[in-house]
């Protein structure tokens, strides 16, 4: 029987390729977006949901329920980033950051639930971010709403795996995708106190993502998740001394590895 998936933010990175690579390998794919009607060139259905918006995610879950009698797979993609020093974020870009990383996929994961408990089978996978797994500089919103998506994925698993339903985390390292494009960046404010230290930090995060990795990449590795029965609780993709980053965190003194970070952000 072919798979049917839910990918959110499918319209373009790392949700367009995921969904092209499944859509290749016979699986039934549909993707999300604010706007499908602006997309011209998918090989898969989009269909409308907001993340932000709790009505469109359930319309868009009963959606393809309906259409094909069942929802085997949900892939949480869409996000979005957010940077700047805490101090300066305006509070509505910080709790819109929140809506579409944190409580968007809380929700789908809810819309979702009931139909995978009724085939006592299913898998969720949540992308979330290496940044996720520390308090980066001047990405301090975007580091905690990824962070928390981790978290609510330990326990959401422990709930729900009596059901027959297995929930995991792949966390991206920086990918070749449109997201620095799209996320909200506090401008640089002319005469701050963080006027140098940030515009410099933003420059380096800016470089990171243009020559960051193929987001096939991560593609790959969540088919590979999707064909493993006891998929592991979390996943790193990205580059080695990304995926070290995580390692060094857990062994080096909290100090010292404040010391490591600053250095790199040269700060």
């Amino acid at each position: 029987m072919e798979k049917v998936v839910l990918i959110t933010g499918g319209s373009s990175g790392i949700g367009k390729s995921i969904g092209e690579f499944l859509h290749l390998r016979r699986f039934v794919v549909y993707g999300t977006s604010r706007n499908p009607e602006r997309v011209l060139n998918s090989v898969f259905p989009l269909i409308t949901l907001d993340v932000r918006n709790v009505d469109s995610i359930h319309k868009a879950v009963a959606n393809i329920i309906a259409t094909s009698g069942r929802l085997d797979i949900v892939i949480n993609n869409a996000g979005v980033g957010i940077t700047g020093p805490l101090e300066e974020i305006p509070m509505e870009e910080i709790k819109n950051n929140f809506e579409t990383n944190f409580f968007g996929p809380i929700e789908v994961m809810r819309a979702a639930l009931p139909q995978m408990r009724l085939q006592k089978s299913g898998l969720i996978i949540n992308i979330t971010s290496i940044a996720g797994y520390m308090g980066l500089p001047y990405r301090s919103v975007y580091s905690a709403s990824k962070g928390a998506l981790e978290l609510i994925t330990e326990s959401l698993r422990m709930e729900v795996k009596s059901f027959g339903i297995q929930i995991t985390n792949v966390a991206p390292g920086d990918f070749a995708t449109n997201i620095a494009s799209g996320r909200f960046h506090a401008p640089v404010i002319k005469g701050s106190a963080y006027e140098i230290p940030y515009g410099n930090t933003l420059k380096m995060m800016d470089e990171h993502v243009d020559s960051g990795s193929n987001p096939d990449e991560m593609a790959e590795a969540v088919y590979q998740i999707i064909q493993n029965p006891s998929p592991r609780i979390h996943y790193k993709v990205g580059i080695f001394m990304q995926q070290f980053s995580i390692v060094l965190k857990r062994i080096l003194p909290d100090k010292v590895y404040e010391k490591m970070l600053m250095k790199h952000y040269k700060l």
